[in-house]
């Protein structure tokens, strides 16, 4: 009997030792699972629900005063989006990160296969007119997405982000984070290509 009772706490030492352990292991298992998820840590590689899927429906009216080559720069109509390979990119006078991909933003304007578009986001109307004038304008049509609903709608993460959106109206990638000089020519130009080679 006493042998018995000696056996038992050694034992039961054992397996309040496990017990500790299993949530620290499964939550090791899911951060693992979680960063293996977004592509090893890299915020462009983000998910999104709308690869594969018409663009959101957004009809949205220009910045008023916004300009380009002396006529008023029209807003977004989600029907243009169809028949033309289009790039959308979400700006905002006060992103700092749109500032730095403005002049790649006017490169990537001189590619007359495609249309580029904005949208204007959570922004003023006055501030937007500011930036245009001090950075350039690239765009073909510009949205003014004051309440940030349209946002939303394409599950915007934050400014800047572009999409590119094949003739037939679906989002065929989605870039988090400023356009530069590298991820334009690495990854942007050959998504571009393919839409531009499998749109009909």
């Amino acid at each position: 009997m006493t042998a018995t009772s000696q056996d038992q706490p050694t034992g039961s030492a054992g397996r309040p030792k496990l017990i500790v352990l299993l949530p620290l292991i499964a939550f090791l298992a899911l951060a693992a699972l979680f960063f293996f998820r977004l592509g090893a840590g890299d915020p462009n590689k983000l998910p999104s629900a709308l690869i594969g899927r018409p663009a959101p429906l957004t009809d949205l009216p220009p910045v008023e005063g916004l300009l380009s080559e002396g006529r008023p720069l029209p807003g977004l109509v989600t029907a243009e989006f169809k028949g033309a390979v289009t790039v959308l990119n979400v700006w905002a006078s006060w992103c700092i990160p749109c500032r730095d991909e403005a002049p790649v933003l006017m490169e990537l304007a001189k590619d007359k296969r495609i249309r580029l578009v904005g949208l204007n986001y959570k922004d003023q109307a006055e501030n937007a007119r500011r930036f245009i004038g001090r950075y350039g304008n690239p765009y073909a049509a510009n949205g003014f997405d004051v309440s940030g609903r349209a946002g939303i709608e394409w599950g915007v993460y934050g400014v800047p982000e572009s999409f590119v959106i094949d003739r037939t109206g679906k989002i065929t990638y989605k870039l988090v984070g400023p356009l530069t000089p590298e991820n334009l020519e690495t990854v942007v130009k050959p998504e571009l290509e393919k839409a531009l080679n499998g749109g009909s």
